[in-house]
């Protein structure tokens, strides 16, 4: 009896999760520093700074649509990636050379760094939702467990690159002199090689990859297909009988598979309506918390006890006379009685949640699009970030509230939604692409089959109609 091979990840997977480490590294890179090089460079105040970090940070995040748009519609996702891949680099290289003191006035810095914030924009988010889908691709249907697999591991290259980035470049922003102070020009230079290595990679896995050609500008038919519905309906449901799906109303134009294939991204796309308050709770954690949790315990039980052992406490400072020492207590902050690793399982918790909502997320919207609307669903689950942020922007910048009323805020609306998806999940319906594209093809297999066969036997007929006539 044969033994069943063990199932692997294919070659070129390794490619698409260097390519998203590095792209990773690149986008937070830059993040990290935006504020302080809007403050301290461009001299702008703190809440132009806020502004328009937030609206760079949504842009990212509204823009996977286009790139879902041109992947699906027209260029396919491979051609989409490299493509806004080198619009990502040209935009890292304009906002670095914005970055040099040497270069024009003040007011071209600010000229190519919003240019340069713009081509990012572009580039990030319109790749975004076609190399998750471009990854789950190179699997067939038959490995469900391995694409599961690769969804994770691309979710940890996502948080490996982030969270070197952002340790790394601000260390070189602080750490290294350029031009008579902080080097920004090199601290934003990074990410742009990072981006290039990211590019280089993946051409380089070219020849492994299997490629989903485009169907045809299938965004602009499901438009097209959901109007002609409405309108259809709203003209006819009074004369007409009724239809079981609202969307049925467009059969009499469009094929039944389209309607069945929009049916399904829009139940999905329902059911994520209630998302974004996740991001909106989750996406104001401290960037650094990570760094909070790794260094507490060492800053506890090493640092602190070997400083204490060093140098005299409380705090000394010598005195104006005879050299004396004499000690001096100093006091910034009044003592907290809360200990901060007191934390660490409120993180533990949520650090888990997300875990296992984006991993699940990003495979659930692979999993449940029709194989010529992957990366429209991908944009989709991207949006709920995006929306997550609009959210905390209205709550936090327009209400006023105090912090821990606002954090209240966010947990008791999360736990109205939780009940609220919990409910929608119970009644969604797990569907298989892969098994309706198949009785699709049967179906038209037998309509051929039945078309050919009345054809023939018209000719036929006709055949022998003519025979008759002519004796």
């Amino acid at each position: 009896k044969k033994k069943k091979k063990k199932e692997t990840l294919p070659i070129s997977i390794c490619f698409i999760v260097v390519n998203e480490f590095c792209e990773r590294f690149s986008y937070y890179g830059m993040k990290a520093l935006l504020t302080l090089y809007f403050l301290n460079y461009l001299k702008w105040d703190k809440d132009l700074s806020t502004a328009v970090y937030h609206a760079f940070s949504g842009l990212c995040y509204f823009t996977p649509i286009l790139g879902a748009f041109i992947a699906d519609s027209w260029l396919g996702k491979y051609k989409t990636i490299i493509y806004l891949s080198i619009v990502y680099v040209i935009g890292h290289v304009v906002k670095s050379v914005g970055a040099i003191p040497t270069v024009g006035s003040t007011e071209l810095h600010i000229a190519l760094s919003m240019s340069g914030l713009i081509l990012i924009a572009l580039g990030t988010g319109g790749i975004k939702p076609c190399v998750a889908a471009f990854g789950g691709d190179q699997f067939g249907e038959e490995h469900t467990t391995e694409r599961q697999k690769f969804f994770s591991i691309f979710y940890m290259s996502i948080n490996a690159g982030s969270f070197l980035s952002t340790i790394i470049t601000p260390i070189l922003r602080g750490d290294v002199q350029c031009f008579g102070g902080d080097c920004y020009a090199l601290a934003f230079g990074v990410p742009a090689a990072l981006m290039v290595v990211a590019l280089v990679v993946f051409i380089a896995g070219s020849s492994l990859y299997k490629r989903t050609p485009p169907q045809g500008n299938i965004l602009w038919e499901v438009c097209n297909c959901i109007g002609f519905a409405l309108k259809n309906r709203w003209n006819k449901s009074k004369h007409d009988s009724p239809r079981q799906h609202w969307l049925d109303w467009a059969e009499e134009k469009y094929s039944m598979r389209l309607i069945q294939e929009i049916k399904m991204v829009l139940r999905v796309l329902v059911l994520y309506i209630p998302l974004p308050m996740f991001w909106a709770l989750f996406d104001q954690q401290m960037l650094n918390a990570l760094l909070i949790l790794v260094f507490v315990p060492i800053f506890d039980l090493i640092i602190y006890p070997l400083v204490r052992l060093s140098v005299l406490h409380p705090f000394c400072v010598p005195s104006q006379e005879a050299g004396e020492i004499v000690p001096h207590k100093i006091e910034d902050v009044k003592a907290n009685n809360v200990h901060i690793a007191y934390q660490i399982p409120q993180y533990i918790l949520i650090t888990a949640g997300e875990v296992m909502f984006s991993i699940t997320g990003l495979e659930f919207s692979y999993s449940q699009a029709p194989a010529n609307m992957k990366s429209v669903l991908q944009a989709g689950w991207l949006l709920t970030v995006a929306f997550g942020n609009v959210i905390v922007l209205i709550v936090a910048e327009g209400a006023g509230l105090e912090q821990w009323i606002e954090f209240l805020l966010f947990a008791c609306l999360l736990l109205g939604v939780c009940i609220i998806f919990s409910i929608m999940a119970h009644f969604y319906t797990y569907v298989d692409p892969e098994e309706m594209d198949k009785l699709y093809l049967e179906n038209s297999v037998r309509e051929e089959d039945d078309s050919d066969f009345k054809k023939k036997n018209n000719e036929i007929q006709l055949n022998k109609t003519g025979k008759s006539t002519r004796m």
